[in-house]
């Protein structure tokens, strides 16, 4: 069976993998001259299963205005005459509820740890090195940020995940940067510990997985765009490629992140994926300091603080209306201030690098995961922030699906067909 991938990032390489390894013929295609050069490249590097959350939450409206006209915020809504925006937006809002959230969280969950045991499999089966980090720190500023993540410790509790609520001397005795932090006045209340939560280095990992899957035969097809072609009865049944030529295939998996609804839009299937702008910078560590034991997140700002060798990544906001590549002042400014009150005079910002890009997001949090509604059409989209934590396992639920077997995880809340019945 021949099966085409749209889209080499770290969705799109897990998927081919998993592909191959049922024994399938497998091509991706890519517009960009490589892996992972655009959402996974921005990847804030946090492999947070227990973490992992839906956007749309009860008080995230009152907060969103919040945060709007304050110097440092993590999150912009530009004025915009999108109607996709302000109809997403709409969906958003739906779900901001906390049974709509609580049903939504599970769900993450549920693929984010499974995606934990497969890239687990992977590590140990292919010795694959990237930064790796145990444990993650959600790190609360305020008492109110402390009361506000009730309903998720009671979520979490329910779900039988490890996590753990640290005072402030409990926390600060989890890294010896976070005692200078509030040393130098950094407000902490508290913070949730996810011991069995971990970071890495998203790039690394998706350019090592790439590798195998060329050594076990994956063809990749780079600096080229793809669009669908159907047959007579309706059926994807490849690809035309810009040069003209056509790849047959007896199904196609669409894993291109952020573009994906441009793509499917030319195969009448609408889904309600938008572009969400982030931010991420690579700010070196001054060479007489150490970096953080484990990545955390500032939960007020979410800003998320990501050890990768003498360096770290710092990634963050949300801005809603923004499509160009300009790098916007209030932006940066959320993830300097950020960085410089957890780490305080430990940072080299005269060698930073800094990134702008789109997430994938679905108003709801989860993925899009399996058969479209187009016959021989596969998706895998919709990951928002979370594709890093995902990749490994949304790519064995679709490889599964496209092989005929069943998958090891439930797909409720995960498919097309919960759109399908709201609208």
């Amino acid at each position: 069976m021949r099966v085409i991938v749209i889209g080499a990032g770290i969705i799109g390489v897990c998927t081919a993998y998993w592909l191959n390894r049922h024994g399938m013929q497998v091509t991706v295609v890519d517009r960009r001259s490589g892996v992972a050069q655009e959402s996974s490249f921005g990847s804030a590097g946090i492999l947070a299963a227990d973490y992992a959350a839906p956007w749309a939450a009860p008080g995230m409206p009152g907060r969103f205005l919040a945060h709007l006209f304050k110097s440092e915020s993590p999150v912009a809504l530009r004025a915009s005459l999108d109607p996709a925006m302000w109809k997403w937006l709409a969906k958003w809002l739906g779900q901001c509820r906390a049974d709509r959230y609580a049903a939504n969280k599970r769900a993450m969950q549920r693929v984010a740890r499974y995606s934990r045991a497969q890239l687990a499999a992977l590590r140990e089966e292919h010795g694959f090195e990237y930064e790796r980090r145990i444990g993650y720190l959600q790190l609360l500023r305020t008492q109110r940020d402390v009361d506000a993540t009730q309903a998720t410790r009671h979520i979490l509790q329910e779900s039988g995940i490890a996590h753990r609520l640290l005072g402030p001397e409990e926390a600060t005795a989890m890294d010896v940067h976070l005692q200078d932090a509030v040393h130098v006045g950094t407000p902490l209340a508290g913070a949730i510990h996810y011991p069995d939560d971990e970071s890495g280095n998203c790039p690394l990992f998706a350019r090592l997985l790439a590798a195998e899957c060329e050594r076990r035969g994956v063809e990749f097809l780079f600096n080229t765009l793809a669009q669908p072609s159907q047959n007579a009865g309706g059926i994807v049944a490849g690809v035309r490629l810009q040069d003209g030529r056509t790849l047959p295939a007896q199904a196609v998996v669409v894993a291109s992140g952020s573009d994906a609804g441009a793509w499917l839009g030319r195969l009448g299937l609408r889904v309600p994926i938008y572009p969400v702008r982030g931010y991420a910078a690579n700010l070196p560590l001054r060479n007489d300091v150490i970096g953080p034991r484990r990545a955390f997140v500032d939960e007020t700002y979410r800003v998320t603080v990501t050890p990768l060798g003498q360096r770290l990544r710092i990634a963050g906001t949300a801005e809603l209306g923004t499509r160009g590549p300009a790098l916007r002042d209030k932006a940066l400014r959320t993830l300097v201030r950020a960085a410089q009150d957890w780490m305080p005079g430990m940072l080299d910002f005269s060698r930073a690098t800094w990134w702008a890009g789109t997430r994938p997001m679905t108003p709801d949090g989860p993925p899009i995961l399996g058969p479209a509604r187009v016959p021989g059409l596969y998706l895998n989209v919709g990951h928002g922030s979370q594709g890093w934590s995902m990749a490994a396992g949304t790519g064995r639920v679709v490889a599964d699906l496209v092989a005929g077997k069943t998958p090891e995880i439930e797909l409720d809340g995960l498919d097309i067909g919960r759109y399908a019945r709201k609208n």
